[in-house]
């Protein structure tokens, strides 16, 4: 399937997204201050810089985009173009966030890995709902957790 602009303006489309600072993310980062929860962000001197640090609870909150991070959802297809280079970034991404998940892991962090399609798309959950399971396992979860969407019929 060819593209319907140019490389250009793809270009330019793409360069656009934001790493930080997203709409789920902004959201997740509300939710949790309204809750009474304090935290940082992007801390530079933690492994991959994690989307939210909550220091009292030694927890990370990751909030992972479906496509960027390859996650097998509703939101999440390999694009019919340039197959060879997504299939490579993807699984770079993938293998990244494994790492840091590791070496966060090693230092004594909790892991929370909040997904998109949890706040967006046909499988999306009440934000109120993934705030209070995330509001949970902060507060007693064990080492790593994550929060998916539902699967939806045509999956």
């Amino acid at each position: 399937m060819t593209d319907i602009v140019t490389a250009e303006v793809r270009s330019r489309m793409m360069s656009g997204i934001r790493g930080r600072n997203t709409r789920p993310e902004i959201l997740v980062r509300h939710g949790l201050h309204r809750g009474g929860f304090r935290y940082s962000l992007h801390p530079s001197g933690l492994a991959g810089k994690p989307d939210i640090v909550l220091h009292r609870w030694r927890a990370v909150v990751l909030v992972n985009g479906c496509f960027w991070h390859g996650h097998e959802c509703h939101l999440f297809r390999w694009p019919g173009s340039r197959r060879k280079f997504w299939k490579a970034k993807i699984g770079r991404n993938r293998s990244r966030d494994e790492e840091v998940r590791e070496q966060l892991a090693a230092a004594g962090w909790r892991i929370l890995v909040i997904w998109e399609c949890a706040l967006k798309g046909p499988g999306r959950r009440p934000l109120e709902e993934v705030l209070k399971e995330a509001s949970r396992w902060i507060r007693r979860g064990n080492s790593f957790h994550e929060i998916k969407g539902r699967p939806h019929a045509g999956c």
